[in-house]
């Protein structure tokens, strides 16, 4: 019997240890991917270097704070169009200080597409694009086209055509793309000015709302087709991965779970032996 007694000392001084090993196998999750890096436009815009008017104008209005949200909360992405200074020095005098605060909402949003794009995914958009901006009409749009050898994309608003002159930041889910001329959306400025730089119309003609733009969800706005599939792809076989990961580590668990019990039980059996 001290021989047995004995010999199941050792084992009996190991039993903490291997249940804290099956403990940390069966409850403890297998990590998931690392998020991404914030994108943040008003960062990508300073570090452009040429879009200070721009700039005031995002934290005058608070949109860049609005975008950022938007942002964190839309599987879709954001497109962004940025004038740079030279594009606001071609409006004509006084325009920007004859827009109603208001005004110059629908004005820096009527910039904004509730989606991703690449330059090569605007190839296959369908016109005409839902900007961010809206008002007694609906929402604001614009119509895109583009050249297959060049892959120039061009903007068109009824009041201008503007083409995107360079790529600030391409990165899903934030695209910044610089552009020479300020985007004049048809429902502020009107057909009739096209190919000038207009005065706005009458705050109560371009209507009260420019509303705040809500984070669009998965399934609204422009055809799935329009929208670069790559991350939302990237993200489900990183899903899948740490789900089959998980499943690994719990098998390996109750393994060491149930080799632990049967230890315990030759243990108890030898003690009473």
């Amino acid at each position: 019997m001290a021989c047995h007694t004995h010999t199941a000392l050792p084992l009996l001084l190991l039993l903490p240890f291997l249940f804290a090993a099956a403990a940390d196998d069966v409850v403890a999750p297998a990590p998931g991917p690392s998020p991404p890096g914030e994108l943040n436009l008003t960062s990508i815009l300073e570090s452009g270097g040429q879009y200070s008017t721009l700039l005031r104008l995002l934290q005058a209005t608070r949109i860049s704070e609005q975008l950022t949200s938007q942002l964190k909360n839309s599987y879709d992405g954001l497109t962004f169009f940025a004038p740079n200074d030279n594009a606001f020095t071609k409006l004509k005098t006084g325009t920007l200080n004859g827009l109603t605060d208001q005004q110059k909402i629908q004005l820096l949003l009527y910039h904004v597409l509730p989606r991703y794009y690449s330059v090569t995914t605007f190839q296959t958009a369908s016109n005409p694009l839902p900007t961010e901006a809206s008002g007694p009409g609906g929402m604001y749009s614009i119509n895109v086209t583009t050249t297959t050898t060049s892959h120039l994309v061009n903007m068109s608003t009824g009041v201008v055509d503007v083409p995107i002159s360079s790529t600030l930041s391409a990165k899903f889910p934030l695209a910044v793309y610089s552009v020479d001329d300020v985007l004049l959306p048809e429902q502020l400025f009107g057909t009739s000015h096209k190919g000038g730089a207009p005065a706005p119309e009458p705050a109560g003609q371009a209507g009260a709302a420019a509303g705040k733009a809500s984070a669009r969800k998965k399934g609204g706005g422009v055809p799935k087709s329009d929208v670069a599939a790559e991350p939302a792809a990237a993200a489900g076989e990183e899903a899948e991965d740490s789900e089959n990961a998980a499943a690994g580590r719990g098998s390996a668990g109750w393994t060491r779970t149930i080799a632990a019990f049967a230890l315990i039980m030759a243990v108890v059996n030898l003690v009473g032996a």
